[in-house]
């Protein structure tokens, strides 16, 4: 087993940006088998909306961790380095618990095949003991002309807002 990787060696290993990046840490890399750590705050940008009063971080999100958590393996291969991977599928996917504020999901994610281009992950994001969800992932990696964008070690930082404060004129944008 290798060390795991730190949040500066995720960051540069994948594209996503806050509010998009949902793995805090690597804890665990094997050659097939990595294991990620995303600790779940009341301050992430998706709670205020979903669902007010009772937050709950969307399954989609879940699975997304979980597919992040898989691209830290694959793309930390020294070939792949500075790649992209697309989502490609989802099945098999199973919710078996909410996951709340306050919790850290613990995310176990096997490589099972590796076709070419193409590929498929089991993931598991566990709360303590619980399962809250598993999926089988199927992912593609674009040719790396194709893929589109700057490497990922190359692309600016993101802006802090996307969008003009309401007080801010259209001659001051």
């Amino acid at each position: 087993m290798m060390p795991g990787l730190s949040l500066d060696e995720i960051l540069a290993i994948l594209p996503h940006r806050y509010p998009f990046l949902l793995v805090d840490r690597i804890i665990e890399v094997e050659e097939r088998r990595v294991v990620g750590i995303k600790n779940v705050t009341i301050n992430e940008p998706f709670f205020p909306g979903h669902i007010p009063g009772f937050p709950v971080m969307p399954g989609v999100l879940v699975v997304e961790a979980m597919a992040q958590v898989g691209a830290c393996l694959l793309l930390n291969a020294p070939q792949l380095r500075g790649r992209l991977a697309y989502l490609a599928g989802i099945d098999h996917c199973r919710f078996r618990r909410p996951v709340v504020p306050g919790d850290t999901l613990r995310i176990d994610v096997e490589l099972r095949a590796l076709r070419g281009r193409l590929g498929k992950m089991w993931g598991v994001a566990r709360v303590g003991d619980e399962v809250a969800a598993e999926a089988e992932i199927s992912f593609a990696l674009p040719d790396a002309e194709r893929a589109g964008g700057a490497p990922v070690s190359e692309q600016p930082e993101p802006m802090t807002s996307p969008v003009p404060s309401a007080g801010t004129s259209s001659e001051e944008r």
